[in-house]
């Protein structure tokens, strides 16, 4: 990204302003709070409802393969942003390592990827209000959730940080909360279900996995996306404080929430309450509450759900997906006007953008409210994928450079490369089988394809009237 570029913002790096304008507004609480909110969504708290019922308790199994694996791709992105921490992070360095064509491919396919997770995230907070006002339309709480979430994005960074801060507390104390309930069920018989609560759950319902392994393993695509906006962090690089302290702490902490919020949760839950008795798009988690007994704890833990899908949106949906829109912009890759900046560092036009088109999520909503979820949620992991990948590859492109001499080493290395790159890829494409092999998420593969074509074609007009 051209420093300063066409922002109209301060072109110096200070404590106040990055060199691209931004206002480097988020503290080391609001940072922290970020990357935990990132992996906290409605991939987890909505869609483990579908895939406990699909895969049983190797569920658990997944969600840590799958940690692992993103653990990985977050060091080897750790160490660019300790390289040199920008907004629209692996966009840019895709650009930097890999070539023109792939620092605009990586932009855009992140920007379609948030853009449709915004609409799965807003499509679950329309199924959640349901649960107190079964007569509200799905596609008007999409809407209004989408309203006022662009209103506070609007004001200031430091607007956006302090609600995002105050979603993802509510997420973590929540889970820690009902952790500690779940294990007071299992040690002291507490609750409606005390009588039969018992770790043995996880292998004695059927086995570990009593659908058999292939319908285990297809569960992998609702894994991924409940880990989608683990990459978050690289996005608040341009506007973080100290990025070089605070980006590496974030990402130290990855093994601990990956540990505590996907799979202590999970191993709590179903031993409290066997996996038979939860069913595709139902919250595991309101569910389990509600059989526990708590008064009003299942409408609390609905709050928390709903709370959750509106932070992700908010992170990932508007905020992610402007900063890309905006290095798009700054690269020559989109309209100039997707490029300024208001007074305050916010990219304005982007998040305007980028909330119009999350709209159609409104309309999908409106039109097929049954099957909105797993549509968009297939599509939000393809994109993922190629994400991902991509910052795998630029990773190893960067230490080549380095061992060449064209690029300073960072302090905050990723264990293992290359060969911990391949086996992240390797796992990828494998995931991107199983989405193949399914005929309910092949259609992830068909719109990934046409994106791709869009991208070829884009890049071609591109070029075209840069030559004119």
């Amino acid at each position: 990204m051209t420093p300063g570029g066409s922002s109209g913002g301060s072109s110096g790096q200070s404590s106040e302003g990055s060199s691209e304008g931004y206002k480097r507004g988020l503290g080391t609480r609001q940072i922290q709070m970020i990357a935990i909110g990132g992996t906290i969504g409605t991939g987890l708290f909505l869609g483990a409802g579908t895939a406990i019922s699909q895969a049983g308790p190797s569920l658990i199994i997944w969600y840590a393969v799958a940690g692992l694996v993103l653990l990985l791709v977050m060091r080897a992105l750790g160490e660019l942003l300790t390289h040199r921490p920008v907004s629209g992070s692996f966009a840019e360095y895709a650009r930097e390592f890999l070539g023109p064509f792939w620092g605009y491919a990586t932009a855009w396919t992140y920007w379609i990827m948030w853009v449709t997770t915004g609409m799965a995230e807003i499509t679950a907070a329309g199924q959640y209000v349901k649960y107190w006002f079964p007569g509200v339309a799905q596609w008007q709480t999409a809407l209004v959730s989408l309203v006022v979430l662009l209103a506070v994005n609007m004001i200031s960074v430091k607007a956006f940080g302090e609600l995002e801060f105050w979603f993802a507390l509510i997420k973590v104390v929540a889970i820690v909360g009902m952790i500690l309930v779940g294990i007071a069920v299992l040690v002291v018989g507490f609750g409606d279900v005390g009588d039969t609560a018992s770790v043995t759950h996880l292998w004695k319902d059927g086995g570990i996995a009593p659908n058999g392994v292939h319908d285990s393993l297809m569960t992998l695509q609702i894994v991924l996306f409940a880990y989608l906006g683990v990459e978050l962090v690289g996005v608040t690089a341009g506007e973080a404080e100290d990025p070089q302290r605070n980006i590496p702490r974030a990402i130290n902490s990855l093994p601990l929430r990956f540990g505590l919020f996907y799979i202590g949760t999970l191993i709590v839950i179903l031993s409290v309450v066997s996996w038979t008795e939860f069913a595709p798009g139902v919250s595991p988690f309101v569910a389990a509450f509600a059989k526990i007994g708590i008064p009003a704890a299942a409408g609390i833990v609905n709050f928390i759900v709903l709370t959750s899908a509106l932070s992700s949106c908010n992170a990932g949906g508007l905020y992610s997906t402007a900063r890309m829109l905006r290095t798009a912009s700054v690269n020559g890759h989109a309209p100039a006007a997707l490029a300024r900046l208001t007074g305050r560092g916010v990219p304005a036009p982007a998040l305007v953008v980028s909330a119009l088109t999350m709209g159609l999520g409104v309309l999908i909503n409106a039109l097929d409210p049954e099957h909105a979820f797993a549509y968009i949620t297939s599509v939000s992991t393809g994109g993922a994928i190629l994400v991902w990948s991509v910052i795998l590859v630029t990773h190893m492109r960067y230490r080549r450079a380095v061992a060449a001499g064209q690029a300073e080493a960072s302090p905050y290395r990723m264990p293992g490369a290359p060969y911990t790159n391949l086996l992240a890829l390797a796992f990828f494409a494998f995931v991107t089988v199983l989405i193949a092999w399914s005929a309910e998420t092949r259609v992830a593969l068909y719109v990934m394809g046409v994106w791709v074509v869009l991208l070829g074609v884009g890049w071609m007009v591109l070029r075209g009237r840069r030559a004119e």
